[in-house]
């Protein structure tokens, strides 16, 4: 059997000569026994530490040029049916894995008799099981159950944790779960100090940890993974999921635009365009917002808007996922440029009405009417624009299947966003206590449910918006109360810390004011608040 440790001189030149692109000192430290030829290590190697970072389409490509190397390397072939499957996206290209498996032997008996081993073939069955019968969230739990067999069988085998532990969270189908989100932590973090250059153990810790409550034990993660993986922009990016919980908003823009440089600089290898929109981009975006440097702020949106109403219309996905595409991450970083900084372009939104993402319309429809009742319009410009909010939500309900949709979030956010204008109506129609009732039944609603990692969910918190009526209104004290509840799930975010300090002054309170004030200080010039 070989080792990637063997022979031992060859590795460490590997790992520590940066000249030698070594599958291991750029993306991560991986060392996994199998019986691959000693020329297909390298690549199997990179595949496997790009496996763990989630850049899928990179490991594949690895795993195959080790499948060309050794065609005969059964490992190759599970590396690359792994890539496949992405546990915490919910998705998964089972005809990709399935014809991956086949060029390996036509059935699963076949493909197990080519495994030399019994470890190796525990892992080959634990994939079978993956692309095995049943829905996907029946595999889900069944491969689950397998890796954590394979898990105790071998309890020395790094990847055998890591794996195990990213199969847990792959069964939180309903969203955030904190019993199943510190069970896999529990297994990562003990063998974390005698692998802490191993990718998918600090990657796999960060997302364990990656809300509010619990990100200052993934603080430790994050600060090692950017350094441990400095050429996989997921890894990258995936610090800042602990550095924007806590509210660390120079952290969060450093890590963002460290991934785009990476991102882009692999897109040029390849003679592709740079990116402008997407997921890094949205929150790059969100940190520049909070931090209050508006000028960078809007040339990102900038060339996001411009990358993305020059791509074709068909290109939008109707999904609830702003990700999906760029016209539907660009109608999300519009609504935050809206909220954080009172900026608004009405003819941005007859451009994505002219598309057919029902999201982006949605999301526009939505800010055109929060636009106008909070000052930028008319009224009866507001109430037809209300109108145009229900016509777009109906449209979005009436296009996607919400019972498919596992995020809870995802599945409630659009009532709320639509209730939460009906609300406004109601105060700016003089019905005061109607309305108020209305922002704090939404405000509840959206409390209740799991706290989504990254940039709120819903772009103007309900709870923020419900402290900043009551503060209007003069209900101080209550409007103290909501900007805290909105702080406990976006912590450090700049509006609500501003407004939380207003109330202060208003109460005449020094030491909640220069408490407040010195967190926002924190916020807006770097630092931990």
């Amino acid at each position: 059997m070989r080792t990637s440790l063997l022979p031992i001189s060859i590795a460490t030149a590997l790992v520590l000569v940066a000249s030698s692109g070594s599958a291991q000192q750029d993306v991560g430290l991986v060392e996994f026994a199998n019986s691959g030829s000693a020329a297909a290590q390298e690549s199997f190697l990179r595949g496997l530490a790009l496996l763990h970072n989630f850049e899928y389409s990179s490991a594949a490509e690895s795993f195959r040029q080790a499948q060309t190397v050794d065609p005969g390397f059964a490992l190759a072939y599970w590396g690359e049916a792994m890539t496949y499957n992405h546990p915490l996206w919910a998705q998964q290209d089972l005809p990709a894995a399935t014809a991956t498996l086949a060029r390996l032997a036509p059935t699963a008996a076949l493909r197990l008799a080519k495994a030399p081993t019994p470890r190796e073939r525990d892992y080959l069955h634990a994939v079978e099981v993956l692309y095995g019968t049943g829905t996907k969230e029946e595999r889900d739990f069944d491969y689950a159950d397998a890796m954590a067999a394979l898990h105790a069988k071998y309890s020395d085998d790094v990847d055998a944790t890591a794996f195990d532990a990213l199969a847990i969270l792959g069964t939180a189908h309903q969203g955030r779960d904190f019993s199943i989100y510190m069970r896999s932590a529990a297994l990562l973090e003990e063998v974390l100090p005698g692998h802490l250059r191993h990718p998918g153990v600090l990657h796999y810790l960060i997302h364990s940890y990656d809300d509010p409550a619990h990100a200052p034990l993934g603080l430790r993660a994050a600060r090692r993974y950017g350094a441990v993986a400095p050429n996989a922009g997921h890894a990258l990016h995936m610090t800042s999921h602990i550095f924007l919980a806590l509210g660390m908003w120079d952290e969060t823009v450093s890590a963002n635009r460290r991934a785009m440089e990476v991102v882009n600089a692999q897109r040029a290898a390849k003679t592709l365009p740079p990116r402008q929109c997407g997921h890094y981009i949205s929150w790059l975006h969100y940190a520049l917002l909070q931090e209050r440097r508006l000028d960078e702020a809007k040339q990102v949106l900038d060339a996001c808007r411009a990358q993305a109403l020059a791509a074709p219309a068909s290109n939008a996905k109707q999904s609830t996922d702003a990700d999906d595409s760029d016209i539907t991450g660009f109608a999300e970083m519009r609504l935050f440029d809206l909220v954080d900084a009172g900026h608004w372009n009405v003819a941005d939104s007859r451009e994505i009405a002219a598309r057919s993402s029902v999201r982006a319309r949605f999301d526009s429809a939505y800010g055109d009417a929060l636009w106008s009742l909070r000052g930028g319009g008319d009224p009866q410009e507001a109430a037809d624009r209300v109108t145009a909010l229900r016509a777009a939500r109906d449209g979005l309900l009436a296009t996607l299947d919400l019972d498919k949709v596992t995020d809870a979030g995802n599945r409630a956010r659009p009532d709320l966003m639509t209730r939460q204008i009906e609300g406004l109506v109601l105060l700016r129609s003089g019905k005061a206590a109607d309305g108020l009732a209305v922002l704090d039944k939404v405000a509840r609603e959206e409390g209740a449910l799991p706290n989504a990692f990254g940039p709120p969910e819903i772009q103007k918190p309900s709870y923020e918006l419900l402290g900043e009526e009551l503060l209007a209104a003069g209900r101080t004290d209550e409007a103290g109360t909501a900007f805290r509840a909105a702080l406990a799930r976006a912590p450090g975010r700049t509006t609500t810390l501003q407004h939380l300090l207003a109330v202060h002054q208003k109460r005449g309170d020094a030491p909640a004011i220069a408490a407040t004030q010195q967190i926002l200080d924190h916020c807006l010039h770097g630092g931990t608040p």
